[in-house]
């Protein structure tokens, strides 16, 4: 096995046991992104210089016996929205070709300090307006999409060529190329993780968080990324729990709600089957099952984009009419049409938010966590990117994907994509597992146990045709 095939939980434990240098692992990875990122995509820019410089002080580090913890010589990929001192942080877009931040965002300034390795900058859809990532193709298909916004760290994260993506979810940019591509991707509740240094999308709903090839993974990169920070105005002063302690503990007992409704409309009947298969299988577990009926499910996307529109528009206001020619047109598109939402029809859409967290916030009184499709269905063709239902709707990727995501970012609740299979046409499919606000530990402890119990292939074949030594 080639040290790029590793889970970062693996890897960082052959680390600590000086089994592996924080060297050999970054040049696996950085050989991995020149054999395989021609295909796909996922970064934009390859920092292999700056890596190995990392990772050989981290090398120096545990040698001396400063070993900083699970981080520690991991080489990660840095989705394009995130500050990176000194290194160009363009958002995707070429109205930021020039922007180079003096200082990291937080999250990037606590991964470098736990000793993460930095391989790169990750394609990002356009200032994270998107769920198509149009640079970047999905790994199982390169005719396929990848997802978005977050889908070079998806991408790369599938390809083992970094063993953690940042991302940022508004309306699913992590889960939804989480789902498609077949990694993990884990949306913290709101104010759990600092968003400073981050550019923002829509600030009430912005979330950032990690998509990993493994629960345990997350969990991980979740001890780093979490804390408060006073510099976020949605940051919440919260205790922050080792996640990964109780990954391990039985989920028996543990009452999962099945919906009824909004996450069972216009859905792909092998996504539908996957999810229920996924769904006994926990039962099996010990789960508990318990159906139920989504409160204000045909508000969903009504609320989303009342807020997500106007919010984008009032950042981009001043660039847009100074420089607008030099936004890609669907986004373009997108801030125009928030730039005419009137104040009191935002307004109306913040009130109707807040009754929508309170009532889901309610569910959690007699469950523990919801599951679902995390996409009604599975990565569209490039080309073309629209599904039509059998029904003669035609849906494009923003319509049909937000559907099912958007729900966790209005009520701020904590969200897992899963793998928990594959269609016929040989596309992953994504579990979600939502909870409690700030109750991450239980989301990841179930999606843990489900991991551990199933059994899904987890290279693509664009990289499963470039590995020398198969797993």
């Amino acid at each position: 096995m080639q040290p790029f095939e590793l889970t970062l939980a693996a890897a960082a434990r052959q680390i600590r046991a000086g089994v592996l240098s924080p060297v050999e692992l970054t040049e696996s990875v950085l050989a991995r992104i020149d054999a395989v990122d021609p295909q796909i995509t996922a970064f934009s820019n390859v920092t292999a210089e700056l890596a190995i410089e990392t990772a050989a002080l981290a090398e120096r580090e545990i040698a001396a016996g400063r070993y900083r913890g699970p981080l520690h010589g991991i080489p990660i990929g840095v989705k394009e929205i995130y500050d990176m001192a000194g290194v160009p942080s363009t958002s995707s877009s070429r109205v930021r070709a020039d922007y180079l931040p003096d200082e990291d965002s937080v999250v990037v300034a606590k991964l470098r300090q736990a000793g993460a390795v930095v391989v790169g900058r990750t394609q990002s859809h356009e200032f994270a307006y998107g769920v198509v990532t149009p640079q970047t193709r999905n790994p199982w298909r390169t005719d396929r999409i990848a997802g978005g916004s977050s889908g070079g760290s998806a991408a790369a994260v599938a390809v083992g060529a970094c063993f953690l993506g940042l991302g940022s979810d508004t309306a699913g940019s992590i889960r939804i190329p989480a789902a498609l591509c077949g990694t993990v991707g884990l949306k913290p509740s709101y104010g759990r993780v600092s968003r400073t240094g981050v550019t923002p999308f829509a600030w009430s709903l912005d979330h950032a968080g990690p998509l990993t090839r493994s629960v345990e993974d997350a969990a991980l990169a979740m001890n780093v990324m979490a804390g408060y920070d006073p510099g976020d105005p949605g940051s919440v002063d919260i205790p922050v729990p080792d996640f990964a302690a109780d990954l391990g503990r039985e989920v028996a007992g543990t009452t999962a709600g099945v919906p009824v409704n909004l996450f069972t409309e216009h859905v792909d009947p092998q996504i539908k089957i996957a999810v229920d298969a996924a769904c006994t299988r926990l039962a099996d577990l010990g789960v508990r099952l318990r159906e139920v009926r989504l409160p204000m499910a045909d508000e969903v996307m009504a609320t989303e984009f009342g807020i997500l529109q106007p919010e984008a528009a009032s950042f981009h206001e001043q660039t847009l009419r100074e420089h607008g020619d030099l936004y890609t047109e669907d986004v373009r598109a997108a801030l125009q049409a928030g730039m005419s939402v009137l104040a009191t029809d935002y307004l109306a859409a913040q009130r109707k938010r807040d009754l929508f967290r309170q009532q889901w916030n309610a569910l959690f009184d007699e469950i523990d966590i919801l599951v679902a499709p995390t996409v009604p269905v599975a990565a569209m063709e490039a080309a073309r990117p629209e599904v039509t239902w059998p029904d003669g709707l035609t849906e494009g990727p923003v319509q049909a994907y937000i559907r099912f995501s958007a729900p966790a970012n209005l009520a701020g609740l904590p969200a897992l994509s899963v793998p928990c299979g594959f269609t016929d046409a040989g596309l992953p499919i994504g579990l979600q597992i939502i909870g409690r606000a700030f109750d991450e530990a239980t989301v990841l402890r179930v999606g843990h146990a489900y991991q551990s119990a199933a059994d899904w292939p987890s290279w693509p074949p664009v990289v499963a045709a470039e590995r020398s030594v198969l797993a």
